[in-house]
């Protein structure tokens, strides 16, 4: 019987590490340190990509319902721009956690730079390891990170307990929807990622590692089905981006762009799904 988990051979968080550390600089450029995807209302929408980027970071947040003052662990930092961002605008204080080495160094030097070294912090770690106490945190962004654990349910239980009862953990990735379960582990696999799930796949350990369902945004066509926008975003750049990589660079990038955004809304959604730990 197919599994929603069942992929070829994948990478090990070393090697993830790598994946990621090869990709900082591109990523800095390119995005502004926004690693994630973004979010257009329509093809009519003419955002920029860092902006429409710093949306789905709002909407996680407005999902979430941010106060000031909360703690804020953010698993799978990136490069820093969604933590610092979250400090910035809502004023809560994050911990953002990375198994690259690199990026952790530059979300800190992103965060001195933005005068909130003492609200938004890094560290290098695995986040399906975690060592903080016991209800350390008011809630958890999980944004595209998920999916590069070899085991779900315990990276998900690992996440529960650093949380305070009533706390909350929002995640985002792209969903399984028109793709049967073996062309979506082999999407998933083209592109470093354990799986690819829906969300009742996504809902069924979250549940089992003791969360309840607050809500989730199926937003699919405005984030997956904007493939052209990201096309477009490389080609406004092209010349900046080659005079500092290279054409052949710039060109990768386009492909893989273009390769990870062709099975379209239709096939492929994308999610945010806020969940809480129950207060007892």
């Amino acid at each position: 019987m197919e599994s929603p988990t069942t992929t070829g051979e994948m990478p090990e968080s070393d090697e993830i590490a790598a994946m990621f550390d090869e990709s900082t600089d591109m990523s800095d450029a390119f995005n502004d340190g926004q690693v994630h995807l973004a979010y257009w209302y329509d093809d009519e929408d003419q955002a920029p990509l860092i902006e429409a980027s710093q949306r789905l970071t709002r909407k996680v947040a407005d999902s979430l319902r941010l106060r000031e003052g909360e703690r804020v662990l953010d698993v799978g930092c990136g490069l820093g721009a969604p933590a610092i961002q979250l400090a910035a605008e809502y004023g809560v204080r994050v911990t953002g956690v990375n198994i690259s080495t690199r990026q952790v160094a530059e979300a800190t030097a992103r965060a001195r730079a933005a005068g909130l070294a003492d609200q938004v912090t890094f560290r290098s770690a695995d986040y399906t390891s975690l060592d903080f106490p016991n209800g350390s945190f008011d809630a958890v962004v999980a944004m595209e990170a998920l999916v590069y654990v070899s085991d779900l349910g315990h990276a998900l239980r690992g996440l529960h307990r650093v949380l305070r009862p009533g706390g909350r953990l929002s995640l985002t990735e792209p969903t399984r929807e028109g793709l049967g379960v073996v062309a979506a582990s082999q999407f998933a696999a083209n592109f470093g990622a354990k799986w690819l799930l829906s969300v009742a796949e996504w809902l069924d350990p979250l549940r089992e590692a003791g969360f309840e369902l607050a809500e989730y945004l199926q937003c699919g066509p405005r984030v997956f089905g904007m493939g052209p926008k990201y096309l477009q975003a490389v080609d406004s750049r092209r010349d900046e981006l080659a005079a500092r990589f290279g054409e052949a660079a710039v060109d990768e990038l386009r492909r893989t762009l273009e390769s990870f955004f062709t099975p379209g809304a239709s096939q492929i959604g994308y999610a945010v799904i806020t969940v809480h730990k129950p207060w007892n």
